[in-house]
């Protein structure tokens, strides 16, 4: 039953967390704790971690962990299934951000779903779509060469603060209408909130998310402007106005959504591309390549994962789901499916088209996708026109946050 996003209250269902928290029907041979986003040998090189999980756990196993147990999946075909059947994995309390239970809010549209789904995701639809990306090619193409300006006659930058989260971050912040001389700011929140760990930091961060948005929705309702908070104020959903509540979840979820996932991929992909030259060369040898290597190294550097509440009795692959399981598709191991992409670690450019897993999929499939395969196309074509040889800068260290999004902290580069 569609819940009512004009009346939001908190979920009934709990959130276990722990070996001793492990619910009667789930069998005692299919329960792990692989540290997931948070162990050691995941912090170390998570993607090559992720995509080992096919040979060292069952295709469908019970994650247990002190933040939450849930149901895992790492088979293309299982999450496929789960993105497509909101009816009986919905997204209902699936979201893990803590929230004020006296001030609660879904976020929109994630939390939302079909048939009501739509009728949010729908408001932004001239802006996010194919064609109302490529109506931003030129600004993004023209700050990317800003950037490039202020670092390239040094011989070296730190990738993730001089381009890899400036590029995206900054388009973002545009068509929200939101400062750029906040971005930092709004970065810190994101990353506290997405990388702690720790609830009571997440808290902190979302407090402070909320406070800063309650004030410029406000600021939006009394001097609207073709922005996308705005856009938001104002917009209708069956006739009617939205409520605060509603407009509050749609803003927050896509100021969380819209912070840090492109400038993940970014900087694995800039630092694959700085251990391999000659695949470098080769790309820009292929210029008309493109979008396949686009889509592929998407493929390779997925950042995130996608999470559901169970809300009806299930089967999948002989296991067992109840009403109120928790199940997360492991979008990253699932590009990773040797079923699916043969050889799935190798970077192939030549692969036959298949369905990535990066942006989910299914109706709550990612607003932002077509921005973001953009920005890493924008991103990919004016580095290699004006700095096509770089490496990583002697001595470095790859090291990795925990959370929810997979990326690179620092990235020295040097040219």
């Amino acid at each position: 039953m569609p819940i009512d996003a004009t009346n939001p209250v908190p979920p009934q269902f709990p959130r276990i967390a722990g070996r001793d928290n492990i619910p009667d029907h789930v069998p005692g041979e299919l329960v792990r704790s692989v540290g997931l986003t948070f162990g050691p040998e995941f912090l170390a090189a998570p993607h090559e971690y992720m995509a080992n999980l096919h040979g060292t756990v069952p295709p469908i196993y019970y994650d247990t962990s002190e933040f939450m147990n849930a149901w895992q999946l790492i088979k293309h075909e299982d999450a496929f299934h789960m993105l497509r059947h909101p009816e009986i994995f919905s997204n209902e309390g699936a979201t893990p951000f803590p929230r004020d239970p006296d001030d609660y809010f879904y976020f929109i549209p994630i939390e939302i779903d079909p048939p009501d789904h739509r009728k949010y995701r729908a408001i932004l639809d001239p802006i996010f779509s194919p064609k109302g990306v490529l109506a931003l090619e030129q600004k993004i193409r023209d700050l990317a060469n800003d950037l490039i300006d202020e670092f390239i006659d040094k011989g070296e930058c730190e990738y993730t603060e001089d381009f890899g989260r400036p590029l995206p971050v900054s388009v973002f912040l545009d068509l929200m209408g939101l400062p750029q001389e906040k971005r930092d700011t709004f970065v810190k929140w994101a990353m506290d909130l997405l990388h702690s760990n720790d609830r009571a930091i997440m808290a902190q961060s979302m407090a402070s998310i909320t406070a800063y948005l309650k004030e410029m929705i406000a600021e939006k309702q009394a001097n609207p402007d073709d922005k996308v908070i705005s856009r938001i104020v104002h917009a209708e959903v069956d006739g009617r106005p939205m409520t605060p509540p509603e407009i509050f979840g749609f803003v927050v979820f896509l100021f969380i959504g819209g912070l840090d996932t492109v400038f993940a991929t970014l900087n694995n992909i800039w630092m694959w591309l700085a251990q391999n030259p000659q695949r470098v060369k080769e790309m820009i040898a292929n210029p008309d390549a493109i979008n396949a290597q686009v889509e592929e190294l998407l493929r390779v550097w997925a950042v995130t994962f996608s999470g559901r509440v169970v809300a009806q009795d299930t089967e999948l692959r002989g296991v067992k789901f109840k009403k109120g399981d928790r199940v997360t598709a492991v979008l990253p191991a699932c590009n990773f499916d040797p079923e699916v992409f043969p050889n799935p670690t190798e970077v192939d450019f030549s692969r036959p088209r298949k369905p990535i897993l990066s942006f989910a999929g299914g109706p709550h499939s990612c607003m932002g996708a077509h921005l973001a395969r953009l920005e890493v196309k924008v991103a990919l074509q004016e580095w290699f026109r004006r700095i096509p040889e770089f490496a990583l800068k002697e001595g470095t260290k790859i090291e990795y946050r925990p959370g929810g999004v997979v990326g690179p902290e620092h990235l020295p580069l040097v040219w």
